[in-house]
């Protein structure tokens, strides 16, 4: 009987030691940064969504100012559309292609905001407007909202993926995770990186 709960006893031991050292090892490392990964990447489309709501009421104040800039507002509606009826598939975080897909339909809509935002300096009466000043200062707020968002997204990425790519954790997640892959994170593309030209 001393024996067989000895043995019992023994085997316990056993299987804390191996949660404890498993646990210490890094393995539960890959899911719980995959799960900060998709949290980041989440914020990031809600600040893009935040500012797509926005966009209407912008266009709307400055229309009734600025009638004949008719093409700066379809420009802007049409990236707007573009922005948010992008199909975001499921692998998108490890399919760089879709990623830089969305990425690119959300820079078109960033620049559209960038020329509707200069109508503004057309029209001195518009720049003075409460509804447009209010707008324009959630508009600003949005846009740095989404750059933190879009930071904290990069540093969950670069995380994770570091992860993946160093030993020990590379080799326990091939054999723990087998299915896990590097995610995609954000660049600037070559105009991005211009400094804007200002004319007086």
């Amino acid at each position: 009987m001393f024996q067989r709960l000895s043995r019992i006893l023994a085997g316990l031991g056993t299987v804390v030691v191996l949660a404890v050292g498993l646990s210490g090892c890094g393995i539960n490392a890959v899911p719980t940064q995959d799960e900060q990964v998709k949290a980041a990447w989440s914020q990031v489309l809600n600040e893009y969504q935040r500012r797509a709501d926005l966009i209407p009421n912008l266009v709307a104040t400055v229309k009734g100012y600025a009638q004949q800039e008719q093409t700066v507002f379809i420009e802007v509606a049409k990236a707007r559309a573009k922005a948010t009826q992008t199909v975001l598939p499921s692998d998108i975080l490890t399919n760089p292609k879709a990623f830089h897909a969305f990425e690119q339909s959300q820079a078109q809509l960033t620049g559209a905001l960038g020329h509707l935002m200069a109508i503004s300096e057309r029209y001195p009466q518009l720049k003075s407007d409460q509804n447009f000043l209010a707008l324009q200062a959630q508009l600003e707020g949005t846009e740095n909202r989404i750059a933190v968002a879009r930071r904290d997204y990069i540093k969950a990425v670069q995380r994770y993926n570091t992860t993946l790519r160093t030993i020990p954790s590379r080799w326990i997640a091939a054999i723990f995770y087998p299915n896990a892959k590097v995610m995609a994170t954000f660049t600037i593309s070559q105009q991005e990186q211009q400094v804007p030209k200002v004319h007086f």
